[in-house]
């Protein structure tokens, strides 16, 4: 399916203080996705809506009427939100691939939004903890997910050794990306000296082995693409002088789903293989459906990192590296913006920021500007293939999408 447009707000604001919420966040990115993409919202047939937490953020659930709320063209339009924890926006991509490819539409809209600056730093931690074993797992913990990524660190160094240090290399090497995105969170923050090391008093622990620079913030934010049927798409290109072979489109896609407490995945990791399967398994399915070998057919990966820990084990499952191995890929530089295969060069979820609902939508659209060549300051130099792998609870629900322009 093919991606004709779309957009991001900044990741820096909280609506909050502005005097805003979801609705404002809706009314502003749909608009903007729809500019890019150069189709009226009554051109649209079909939205999908990916957000963790309405209910709890801003006391808001039916957000596909609040779409139509937000965005009156779309009054009309059949609208389904979809929540998957942290890939809530990549399950609404594919819901609306899967449209498109029944043939059921020919043009779809998904956005991903999310409110989360509006509460105190452990509500937030309570609210975002509904999305792992609630009642079951991470009970002592003051912060849920720091505590079970933590317990992930803990699992690997037990397998491999874990030396903090590619931790800390790899987050130092986010917030630099980030500085170079006019629309990250992280784009003006400052890091002493230290700051990436181990010292108490330079970088605090969080959770377990996890400190403060390993792990990413929550922030308010909304990003939204427009999806278009090979049929759609071609008349559009031939309408605006293109040709399909330039517009960026979804050439395969992964979408697994494991048992939801982290224990039971560990408990299901390969001896001698990968400590989480399901998430190798999503990887590969998108490998073969996009028909490439694997990751050295591609040019970037926008990549999920909540948590050091996740970038360092997701890097091996792409199979970047054999499991261990990791930490070598990061120490290598061959995944900084000038490296081999560039990982998430507009700072990921460390320094772009993670309104959760939104971020596989902002993969999407990163990817796509990417591979038409549309990314600015944060541009790949001949990206033409992009892969964006998108991580909901510690590895529950995982999606993995292969990006390339038509042609590729």
């Amino acid at each position: 399916m093919y991606v004709l447009g779309g957009a991001q707000t900044d990741f820096a604001r909280n609506l909050a203080k502005e005097g805003g919420g979801l609705l404002d966040l809706l009314a502003e990115v749909v608009p903007d996705a729809l500019e890019d993409a150069r189709v009226p919202a009554e051109r649209i047939e079909v939205a999908h809506v990916g957000n963790l937490a309405g209910e709890l953020f801003a006391g808001q659930a039916q957000l596909g009427g609040l779409l139509v709320t937000a965005v009156p063209g779309l009054d009309g339009v059949p609208s389904t939100r979809h929540e998957a924890a942290c890939a809530s926006g990549s399950t609404a991509v594919l819901a609306a691939c899967a449209d498109l490819a029944a043939g059921r539409y020919d043009l779809a809209l998904v956005v991903g939004v999310e409110v989360m600056r509006n509460v105190d730093a452990r509500t937030a931690a309570e609210h975002l903890g509904t999305a792992a074993w609630a009642g079951h797992e991470a009970l002592s913990a003051r912060f849920p997910w720091p505590a079970l990524f933590a317990e992930i660190a803990e699992a690997y160094d037990g397998r491999y050794g874990l030396d903090h240090a590619h931790l800390g290399a790899f987050a130092e090497l986010a917030f630099a990306s980030a500085s170079r995105n006019p629309l990250a969170q992280a784009r003006d923050w400052t890091f002493p000296a230290g700051s990436f090391g181990t010292e108490d008093e330079h970088n605090p622990p969080v959770e377990g082995s996890l400190r403060r620079t390993d792990c990413g913030r929550i922030t308010d934010g909304a990003a939204a693409v427009v999806l278009a049927s090979p049929r759609f798409a071609a008349e559009w290109a031939a309408r605006h002088g293109r040709t399909l072979d330039d517009v960026p489109a979804v050439t395969g896609f992964g979408h697994r789903t494991a048992t939801l407490p982290l224990a039971g995945k560990l408990d299901r990791a390969e001896p001698d293989g990968y400590l989480f399967p399901q998430l190798r398994g999503t990887v590969t399915d998108a490998y073969r459906r996009a028909g490439i070998p694997g990751p050295d057919a591609l040019d970037l990966v926008e990549l999920h990192d909540c948590f050091t820990i996740t970038a360092l084990v997701a890097l091996e499952h792409l199979g970047l590296a054999p499991p261990g191995g990791g930490g070598r890929v990061i120490e290598s530089g061959d995944i900084g913006p000038d490296g081999v295969l560039p990982v998430n060069p507009g700072g990921g979820l460390l320094g772009l920021g993670h309104p959760v609902g939104a971020t596989g939508v902002r993969m999407l659209r990163d990817a796509a500007r990417q591979v038409s060549g549309t990314a600015g300051p944060i541009q790949v130099d001949g990206a033409r293939t992009a892969l964006t792998l998108n991580v909901g609870g510690s590895f529950t629900t995982t999606v993995a999408l292969v990006v390339g322009t038509g042609g590729a």
